[in-house]
Parts: structure tokens; sequence; C-alpha cells
């Protein structure tokens, strides 16, 4: 058995790779390179950079640009790489996309613009213009939770007319609003949700972008394998033994980021510190990540 038919512009299983810095709080471009190595390595068809997970509010532009330069230098076109470019103003998010495509991006993960809760025909024009400046396909990041804005289902609907927006990722939690757009339009679907992986995939969606794959990048993976198998019951086994990681990583009360580079840091992978206002995890946190992870690995 396979899912339905979507296009899947940037693969099915893909991370959203965390930004290593080093101990000085600097671009650390060998440990990017080397997360993104053993990423693509253990399963990832594709690497979102300077996202949520990649702490882009606290990255400059030069080190976006070069963050794409180093990944794309390291794993060549064994994997899709899409430069996260979103921010709250669209000529600053339309630089960026320009850049990013100079830089050498596959894709284009462009969030909704926050704070300024802009009405849905200004969020539309938005992401109009930015798919109007590169000649890169987009995902449109829909996570209203953190920007305060939604992409409504009839908003995505006209979207899906550009040539060039082709993806979402899908951080609202509506999955009935998310049908009804699979239903009508080829946008290839990601959760960003990672608990969410087996469900949206077997409704049609594309995959998903998830944070919790920097540490487990082959479970995850495992979990859409084992469906397009047919193996259905053993793709709902593998996501009900992903979903305490998942829990402790997203809802313990800290980002995903913090949780994640406290993991990979125990884990001795390529991390580093996260960048103010976010605070590391302390070591209770710490060490129930690692506890988890090690009983995770142990049982699969």
């Amino acid at each position: 058995m396979t899912p339905p038919s979507r296009t899947r512009p940037f693969g099915r299983a893909l991370c959203a790779m965390v930004t290593p810095f080093t101990d000085e709080g600097r671009l650390d471009l060998d440990g990017a390179q080397r997360l993104a190595e053993r990423l693509v390595g253990e399963g990832c068809d594709g690497l979102v950079l300077s996202g949520t997970t990649g702490e882009s509010p606290t990255t400059t532009d030069a080190e976006k640009s070069a963050l794409v330069r180093a990944v794309v230098e390291a794993v060549g076109d064994r994997a899709a790489i899409v430069a996260g470019v979103g921010t709250s103003d669209t000529l600053h998010t339309v630089e960026l996309a320009r850049e990013a495509e100079k830089a050498g991006a596959d894709g284009l993960l462009v969030v909704t613009p926050y704070y300024s809760r802009p009405p849905q025909d200004a969020v539309e024009a938005h992401f109009r213009e930015i798919a109007d400046a590169s000649a890169l396909p987009l995902a449109l990041y829909d996570i209203p939770g953190r920007t305060g804005t939604r992409i409504e289902p009839e908003t995505m609907l006209r979207l899906a007319e550009h040539p060039r927006i082709v993806a979402v990722k899908d951080c609202a939690y509506d999955l009935l609003g998310t049908q009804k757009v699979l239903a009508r339009t080829d946008l290839a679907y990601y959760t960003g949700c990672d608990e969410y992986a087996l469900a949206l995939y077997a409704v049609g969606g594309a995959g998903y972008i998830s944070t919790v794959a920097n540490v487990v990048p082959g479970l995850l993976r495992g979990i859409l394998d084992a469906f397009d198998a047919g193996d259905t019951e053993g793709a709902a086994h593998r996501q009900r033994q992903a979903n305490a990681l998942i829990e402790l990583v997203m809802a313990s009360g800290l980002p995903g980021t913090v949780t994640t580079k406290a993991l990979l840091n125990s884990l001795g992978l390529a991390a580093g510190p996260v960048r103010a206002p976010l605070r590391p995890a302390g070591r209770e946190a710490t060490d129930g990540l690692l506890a988890e992870y090690e009983r995770l690995v142990a049982a699969v």
C-alpha cells in the first residue's frame, strides 16, 4: 500500500535542523556540516534551515546565507535544502529569499508575518510577493500559536494557484481544515507536529518537517517506510514508541530548540548553546530527555 498520490517537492522525511553554535555563541559551520551529513546519512530527504528550531529570530542575514552555503556544500544533491526566510517584514523577507537562492537553497520556508497580525488579504499578498521574488518553490509555514495569525483554509486555496507555492508546513492543529485543502489542491502538506507524522501521512500528507528528527531521524522515517510498505500496524507502533520522546522535546514547557540542543549536546553531537533570550535546559530536564532517548533506542 502507498499513501494517496501527492507531490513531494522536498521529499518525505525532513528535519528542522538546529543551528549549531560554538561555546562562544558564534555560528559553527563545521558543526552544521557534520550534523547535516549525519541527518542525511540516517534517512532525511531534506533539511530545513533557519526555521523555528534553527533559531532564526536570533541569527543574522549573513549567518543565514552562510549556513545554507555550508550545508549545501556538505550534502550536495543528496537532500533538499529548504531555507527559512520568513520575517514580519515583507521587503526583508524578499531580500532573504533572494539571498537564499544565491546561496544554493532548493526551496524556501516562509512563515506568516508575526506580531502585526495582518488580515487574510494582507497575508495572501505577502506570500505572493515572496513567491514572485525568486525562482524557488515555497513552503508556507502555518503556525498560529507563535505568529498570532492563521493562514485560513480559504486563503490556502487561493495561494495554491500560484505555481511556486507548492507546500505547507502545518502546525495549525486543525486536521479537518488541512484535509479540506488536501482535497482541493495539490499542495504538499508536511506536518510540523511530530505526533501527527502518521496521521497526516495517512490522509494524503507528504511527510513531516520534524524537530525530533535531529535526534532520531531513522526512527521517524521508519514510520513512513512502514506505512508505505503496507505495515500500518507497524507504522502505528513506531509512532506510539516515539511519542514519549516527542512529548518531552516539544511539550515539556521548554522550547523544542532548547530540549533538542540539550539532548544533542548530551550525546556528543553538534549543537552548542542556544542564543538569548532562550536559556539552556537544566540538569533535571536534560537527564529526563537522555533517559527517554536511551529507553527508546533500546526498545527499537
